[in-house]
């Protein structure tokens, strides 16, 4: 959908990172390593949007070593709109993840975290408790990595291993539950446990 209105795939990978990380400043390496991007298509495209004033340069040093470092330009006129669109984008596109893995299996939990709730410490994404059909939900995932420009990290237990987890007062378990979070599916009853 981004890359239709923002011309590639490319620079739409780009602005995912750098919008939904707005504090976070990157060497060209590190772009390139993280968005899988070379540094031919990674120059040509930072090229061109630094010609809108929507990236910044920022150069610093690092010992006798200047370091080019990039980050999104938080005083671009139209940056609160920007970042709007790819959050929202990012919605849409769990919203289709969502409705696709509904038709998987059965789910007793759905409940995104990390990356969909902007909380970089979370142990994982998406936690699912219930019973899915692997093949259908990895090219589910495979998907909504390409939507999103990025690697999901998901985590699938069963209804036994989740309540054990939780009797358990297991510390995985509970930085997902104690962590920012949306329930987009409760069978549980979490809602209602004290």
């Amino acid at each position: 959908m981004l890359k239709a209105l923002f011309g590639s795939e490319p620079r739409v990978k780009i602005l995912n990172l750098l919008l939904l990380h707005p504090d976070t400043r990157y060497t060209l390496r590190q772009l390139s390593q993280t968005l899988n991007l070379t540094s031919v298509t990674l120059n040509r495209e930072l090229e061109n949007l630094q010609k809108s004033q929507l990236l910044k340069n920022i150069e610093e040093r690092e010992g006798k070593t200047k370091v080019r470092l990039l980050a999104i330009n938080q005083n671009f006129i139209l940056y609160p709109e920007i970042r709007a669109l790819f959050i929202k984008a990012q919605i849409l596109s769990s919203q289709k993840f969502i409705s696709g893995l509904q038709k998987t299996g059965h789910l007793k939990l759905l409940l995104m975290t990390g990356l969909f709730t902007n909380d970089a410490q979370a142990p994982t994404d998406i936690l699912i408790v219930g019973h899915i059909k692997h093949s259908a939900f990895l090219k589910l995932i495979k998907d909504l990595e390409k939507d999103l420009g990025r690697e999901i990290n998901f985590t699938i237990l069963s209804e036994n291993e989740f309540n054990y987890r939780q009797e358990m007062m297991d510390i995985f378990l509970f930085n997902i539950l104690g962590g920012k979070n949306l329930v987009l599916l409760d069978e549980l009853g979490l809602n209602t446990k004290t």
